[in-house]
Parts: C-alpha cells; sequence; structure tokens
C-alpha cells in the first residue's frame, strides 16, 4: 500500500476528542486575537465533526525547529489528551514534516497542523469532480513533504530487477515517483477543465449577460444571499467552508434582464499555498467577472481583519488595482447588530458609496443592494457610433434592450445610431 493510500485509510473520524493548541509567538504581529484565533480553528475542525474537547493557547518565547513548542509544553498536551481520551492534536499553525512527527512522538497523539486540516474540509466538501482534482492536488503536495514521517526505516527498499544489479528502488522514492505521476495527470486533467471551463465564459462573453460573483470570507453569508437573489438551494449552513465548488445562476437587475450570479469558495486566514494555487482555475471565474461583490460578515468582531484576508487573497490572484474588476461592499447580519457599535456600522455605510448593508437571512437592504449592482454595471457608460445594416433588426434590438439609442440615421440601406452602452455590453455586441 502506498503511502497517500494508507495516510488516506487513517484519516480522521467523525466525533474524534481533539485537543486544540494554538502557538502564541511572542513578537510576531497579529491580525487577531488569541480568543478569536481560537474560536476559528474549533470552527474549522466542527466542520468536519471534530469534537474540541479543550482548546488552549500556547505562549511561545522561541520557536523551536524541531517541534515549534517547547517540550515541557508538548509533554503538557500529552496529559492533557491521555486525561480527556482524546487521539488528535490540532495545532493552529503551519508544521513542517519534522515538527509534526516530533509533537507525535512527544504527545503519543495524532497530529493535525492548520494546512491538513483545512485540506481535510476541503477533501470532505468538494462536490464537481473538478473540486476534487483540485483538492487531491492539494492534499499530495501536502503529503509530497511529509512522506519521511510515514516510514520509520528510510532503508527499506523494493527489490532490484533487470541487469542493473544493485539495490532496488527505496519505498520512499517509489512513493514519491507515485505522486509524482498523479500530480502531473491531476495537472493536465485541470488543464482540459480549465480550458472547457473557458470556453463556456467565451460563450457567456458573447451573450449580452454581465457576471457578478461574489466573494468573501468563509462564513461571511454568500451562499445564504446567493439562495435569497437566486431562490435556488445551495448549501448555506452555520459552517467554514460548507461552498467549495463554483456556482452559477442567473437573475435580475434593475436596467439588466439577465445576470450571471456566481458563488465562489470562502477565504480564511492563512488560507494553505497548497490551495490558493490549486483553486487558482475556481477564482479564475471571479477574475472574468463584470462586478465582484465583497460579503462581509458585518457582525463579526473580526470583520475589519477578515476584510484583509480576503483583500491580500485577490491581490495574489491579480483581482485588486488597475484592471480589475469594480468591487462592492456587502455588510452582511446587520440583523445580529446591537447598541452604539450597529448604530455606528450602519451610519458609515450610509455614508459610502461603495457599501450596501444588508441582512440575507430577513431581505433587509437586498432590494437596494440590487439597484446598485444595476447602476454599477452600468457604470462607465460611453457613447458609441454604431452602424448597422438597415435590415438588421436583431442587433437592432439588442442595442434598444441593453444600451441607451440616443440617436439613429438612415442612409439608404444604412442605419447610423449613436448608442449609449457599458464598456462589457459594447464588448459583447462586437461579438455577436
Amino acid at each position: 500500500m502506498s503511502v497517500f493510500e494508507r495516510e488516506n485509510a487513517d484519516g480522521i473520524a467523525r466525533g474524534e476528542k481533539a485537543l486544540l493548541a494554538v502557538p502564541d509567538i511572542v513578537g510576531q504581529p497579529a491580525s487577531r486575537s488569541t480568543d478569536a484565533r481560537i474560536e476559528e480553528a474549533k470552527g474549522l475542525a466542527e466542520a468536519i465533526s471534530i469534537d474540541v474537547i479543550e482548546a488552549r493557547a500556547y505562549r511561545i518565547r522561541s520557536v523551536r525547529p524541531a517541534s515549534l513548542f517547547g517540550m515541557g509544553q508538548a509533554a503538557e498536551m500529552g496529559e492533557i489528551a491521555k486525561e480527556a481520551g482524546a487521539g488528535l492534536l490540532l495545532v493552529d499553525a503551519a508544521l513542517s514534516p519534522v515538527q509534526q512527527k516530533n509533537l507525535e512522538d512527544a504527545t503519543q497523539c495524532k497530529v493535525i497542523d492548520r494546512t491538513g486540516l483545512i485540506l481535510e474540509i476541503f477533501g470532505e466538501r468538494a462536490a464537481t469532480a473538478e473540486g476534487r482534482l483540485q483538492v487531491e492536488l492539494a492534499h499530495l503536495d501536502y503529503q509530497a513533504g511529509r512522506l519521511v514521517r510515514s516510514w520509520t526505516h528510510l532503508e527499506r527498499q523494493r527489490g532490484g530487477f533487470g541487469f542493473l544489479g544493485g539495490p532496488g528502488e527505496t519505498q520512499i522514492e517509489a512513493d514519491r515517483r507515485m505522486i509524482r505521476d498523479r500530480m502531473a495527470k491531476i495537472r493536465r486533467e485541470l488543464e482540459q477543465v480549465k480550458k472547457t471551463r473557458g470556453l463556456h465564459r467565451d460563450r457567456r462573453q458573447r451573450a449580452p449577460w454581465p457576471v457578478v460573483a461574489l466573494v468573501g470570507y468563509t462564513n461571511a453569508g454568500k451562499s445564504t444571499l446567493f439562495n435569497r437573489l437566486t431562490r435556488a438551494d445551495v448549501m448555506a449552513e452555520d459552517l467554514l467552508f460548507a461552498t467549495l465548488d463554483p456556482t452559477m445562476r442567473e437573475i435580475r437587475v434593475p436596467g439588466h434582464d439577465k445576470v450571471i450570479l456566481s458563488d465562489t469558495v470562502g477565504f480564511v486566514s492563512d488560507l494553505p499555498t497548497q490551495l490558493v494555487a490549486a483553486f487558482r482555475a475556481t477564482l479564475e471565474e471571479v477574475a472574468s467577472a463584470d462586478l465582484i461583490l465583497h460579503v462581509r460578515d458585518i457582525a463579526h468582531p473580526d470583520t475589519q481583519a477578515q476584510a484583509d484576508d480576503v483583500a491580500t487573497v485577490l491581490k495574489e490572484l491579480g483581482l485588486e488595482g488597475e484592471g480589475a474588476p469594480p468591487q462592492l461592499e456587502v455588510w452582511n447580519k446587520i440583523d445580529l447588530l446591537e447598541g452604539d457599535r450597529g448604530d455606528d456600522i450602519l451610519g458609515e455605510a450610509k455614508r459610502r458609496d461603495d457599501v450596501m448593508a444588508i441582512s440575507a437571512v430577513s431581505g433587509e437592504g437586498v432590494d437596494n443592494l440590487l439597484e446598485h449592482v444595476g447602476k454599477a454595471l452600468s457604470l462607465g457608460a460611453k457613447t458609441y457610433e454604431i452602424t448597422l445594416p438597415a435590415g438588421d433588426g436583431a442587433r437592432l434590438s439588442w442595442l434598444h434592450q441593453y444600451g441607451k439609442v440616443l440617436d439613429s440615421r438612415l442612409d439608404g440601406e444604412t442605419l447610423h445610431l449613436d448608442v449609449q452602452l457599458d464598456p462589457a455590453n459594447k464588448a459583447r455586441f462586437d461579438s455577436l
């Protein structure tokens, strides 16, 4: 059995008891409080039904390359886990393979770091063939550096064959080769998926339908808003990463009979680099959007830090700055706001043109959001001189439906028009 087959065979069991350890490293800047980090890490664990029986922050004055935590702290974790009957230690940090192995030896627990935990969630939630391929690619990339941990005797070998004579291929080398081969095959399959997605995107570009993409921190309420706007039944639960695969539906907004709305995977702080790369194809839907709606859980105490994390990922994907789609911020969950803080937030939302305050659950503010989406999609409209054959009724009708015909002049068999169109619709018209 190969390493990755063995790893998957003894995966995390639902309801498994776990101890959560959050490293608080002295001198390392943090955008969130320790309590907020503990709550988010517990949320990640709950997303795949892990029972966190105790969560603790451990202050680390100097990082141990061999174990991250001090050995005294590791011994304490082992004792707590043993007394509570927990066989799993969750560490809210990225561990090196050596650190993971040494912590397992010191605590006598199976150790999962933050990257591994998020990969477990993605592996359980991915629903489409593309999503599963992306998760497998990320998981193999993660495992490739952890093969040493899986073999106690690195000298273990498979027998040689043929005329080479010498020692055979070591098991670890064989597993690395198998992982490399599988990763190459998945990348080829994902490249084909990317081409297919590109064809679909080109087809949408030829159609007169703008695309609006929902992005935001995980559990910000994107899927709840998506369901309200589309009357769809996308999974929308109070869980981190409830949505992994992109979903697209058509909606109507003022001034546009048909708009494609796309729901995307939620972002999270310290998103594993393997997943940023693996899900780039999925997030390309955002790059091709005419408008991005950044949905924020405005009632969350760390809403600004979450917004900063989303902005960081969008920047990494080239979706911020010049040439990127325009953005509107959607401040969701206003039904949960209370007291002076709620008044301050709602007051700020009213003063800003780029912010819409809503409750996706109650529907408050949603009509106003749709009005602004319609205006944003028409923003930057320009007047174009367009010439059509007098008998081209189809394209003339299209211009009347999706633009504003300011003037028309007939010159023999040719119709000269002055039409106000936004650049996206002009591009679509040119491709008709």
